[in-house]
């Protein structure tokens, strides 16, 4: 009769019961026990000879938020095809769109898989749609309905029209996919025939207390052997999040580099984020679906002495020095004063340029929170973080500003190769773009950057090129830690957070 110890004993017992063949995740449900006793248990058992464990990798998906929202809602297409059918088949897309309540972002999607699907065709010239054929439950909507309602599935054990179907949602950007190792225990034959036999169980103490010493039960009590090789349960040590440490990691570099850190408020006049960028008074950018507009108190007083705020408004209504023509309207101070919540952080450069503590030639940067009222997907957020970088000095040239954008890409963000297209701001003239590539990832923007015009310098009391940039933050991490979405940076995940190295 072979010796188990009470684990072995219920995890051998257990196993056989069930059928002997089973997953650690069965025998945790089987036995009520933790999934490391279950697993430390057949470790033991596996060396005796009485069960053989293999591993097998699976692939798990399960939906993300807005695969979430579509489980409930529906998807889009399949709202658009419910609004046409409940209004005859045939109608103005204008109608079905408000019948439906899809948003403006997603119309074109609804109409793109509506016709894809062969649901139903769209005359461009009149924009009506009208039902084409039949519009029953699709296997990519059987699959959001399974995973609403499961949680979870692996992908190698659906259908072959389901895993079709997760090929199609995980394109939609409507699923996270994982990868998991599942372990089976297998009792052998060795381990049926202990069973038959009998297994006798083993009272084994862990640890020497005062009462067995004294009573000298020591004597008689079998110790329990420990296993150094034995898996044991995984333990997190506490750790700073893997985003907040990179963006400490690129503050360091940058002062070691000679920056100075800029300061700022979240609140900022249009002033500083607009007028003094020398950018219109009128730009679409300024507009409520461009920024968020602070509702009470709506207007700030100007941070900028008079003679400042001044020389901008002449800048923008005729050029004033600066050889330029400006932007030919009527300046408004009320406007300058609008209180708005900062939507880039070149508003802090302004503020620097206009500082007593100015040091020419000087490095600065900034790395601060951003609000736009964005629409949310992989690359966006309402909310972002932003690294701004100013660099003031006489022999300052184009070449310069390339040199610096692309140590950032290469050695902060990790990117194997960086290019340069021209773009266009207000503010910046020549205007350059960066967009970085790294192997296994491909390429990412992540944002603008170029020589500060003299409408901005010129009126701030600057008279050397200034060049400048504008990245963003949370991207040069995405390419660092290998991230396809944006919004995974604030996941509460802890298993990602987890997995993040400390390195």
């Amino acid at each position: 009769m072979v010796e188990l110890r009470e684990h072995e004993q219920k995890t051998l017992l257990g196993l056989e019961r069930i059928g002997g063949k089973a997953s650690i995740d069965q025998m945790v449900r089987e036995l009520n026990s933790p999934d490391a006793t279950v697993m430390r248990a057949a470790l033991v058992l596996h060396e005796k000879g009485l069960v053989e464990i293999s591993e097998k990798r699976q692939t798990i998906v399960e939906l993300n938020g807005e695969g979430k929202t579509y489980a409930k809602k529906g998807l889009p297409e399949r709202r658009m095809a419910t609004a046409l059918k409940d209004l005859g088949g045939k109608a103005n897309l204008e109608k079905i769109v408000e019948r439906a309540d899809i948003e403006k972002q997603f119309i074109p999607i609804a109409l793109g898989w509506i016709q894809r699907k062969k649901w139903g065709s769209l005359d461009s010239k009149t924009r009506t749609l009208q039902l084409a054929g039949e519009t029953g439950q699709g296997s990519d909507e059987k699959l959001l309905e399974i995973l609403s309602k499961e949680g979870e599935a692996v992908v190698e054990n659906l259908s072959s029209e389901s895993q079709q179907a997760v090929q199609l949602l995980k394109g939609r950007k409507l699923l996270n996919v994982s990868e998991r190792t599942r372990r089976i225990i297998e009792i052998t034959e060795s381990g049926r025939i202990v069973v038959r036999k009998g297994v006798r169980l083993v009272a084994e103490v862990t640890q020497l207390t005062p009462e067995l010493i004294i009573s000298g039960k020591w004597q008689k009590t079998k110790l329990q052997k420990y296993d150094i090789a034995a898996q044991v349960a995984r333990t997190w040590p506490g750790k700073r999040h893997p985003y907040l440490r990179f963006v400490d990691e690129v503050k360091e570099k940058l002062v070691t580099l000679g920056f100075n850190e800029m300061t700022g408020p979240t609140v900022e006049t249009c002033f500083f984020n607009f007028d003094a960028l020398y950018t219109p008074q009128d730009h679409p950018a300024r507009e409520a679906f461009g920024i968020y507009l602070v509702k009470e108190p709506k207007y700030g007083e100007v941070a900028a002495a008079k003679n400042v705020l001044g020389d901008v408004r002449k800048t923008h209504e005729n050029g004033w020095k600066t050889g330029s023509t400006g932007w030919k309207y009527t300046f408004s101070d009320k406007e300058a004063g609008r209180l708005i919540l900062r939507g880039h952080g070149t508003c802090q450069s302004a503020r620097t340029l206009l500082s007593k503590d100015l040091e020419i030639p000087g490095k600065y940067f900034s790395v601060v929170r951003c609000y736009r009222p964005e629409v949310l997907d992989k690359t966006h957020l309402t909310e972002f973080n932003q690294v701004e970088g100013i660099i003031i000095d006489p022999s300052l040239t184009l070449r310069d500003l390339l040199g610096v954008l692309e140590k950032f890409a290469l050695e902060i963000a990790g990117a194997d190769e960086v290019k340069f297209n021209p773009d266009y701001f207000p503010f910046t003239e020549p205007s350059v773009e960066l967009a970085a590539y790294r192997k296994g990832y491909g390429w990412i923007e992540f944002g603008g950057s170029g020589m500060f015009r003299p409408e901005v310098t010129s009126p701030l009391g600057i008279d050397v090129p200034v060049i400048a940039w504008g990245l963003g933050i949370d991207r040069l991490f995405m390419l660092k830690a290998g991230i396809d979405d944006i919004r995974y940076i604030f996941s509460q995940d802890l298993n990602w957070i987890r997995r993040k190295g400390v390195v």
